[in-house]
């Protein structure tokens, strides 16, 4: 003899099967809209600093708009990819864009210097310490 199967008290409803495949197809169609047909890409690293010039246009798509507005202050590519839920490659292209009509400006990171050599440091500080 085999246990009753146990039911949930509070069943989960399921979604209509036409709602799934309708949601299913919309993110790759955003992307292309957003990102639009593949050409050359400004060379842009994750930590790419961005900073706007101006206002956004009034003819502006909604992301570019947002772009611009975040990009008030210098924020990195990563931190964009992150604000408008999109992928790196999608911004990168939308940053292209704005680059290219002259709305945003790419600060590349401040690289580290390599550190100083010690023995030049123990040389000023015995300097210093004979003052």
């Amino acid at each position: 003899m085999t246990p009753p199967r146990r039911q949930r008290r509070h069943p989960v409803p399921k979604p209509p099967p036409s709602a799934a495949a309708e949601g299913e197809g919309k993110i790759p169609e955003r992307l292309y809209v957003v990102a639009g047909p593949a050409g050359d890409r400004a060379d842009l690293d994750l930590v790419t600093l961005i900073v706007a010039n101006g206002r956004p246009s009034p003819s502006a798509t909604p992301e570019e708009s947002t772009v611009i507005r975040l990009c008030a202050a210098p924020l990195s590519v990563a931190e964009l990819s992150a604000y408008l839920s999109l992928p790196y490659s999608s911004v990168t292209v939308l940053l292209t864009e704005l680059l290219m009509a002259e709305l945003v400006q790419a600060r590349s990171p401040i690289v580290r210097q390599a550190l100083p050599d010690r023995s030049l440091l123990e040389a000023v500080m015995h300097g210093l310490q004979r003052l």
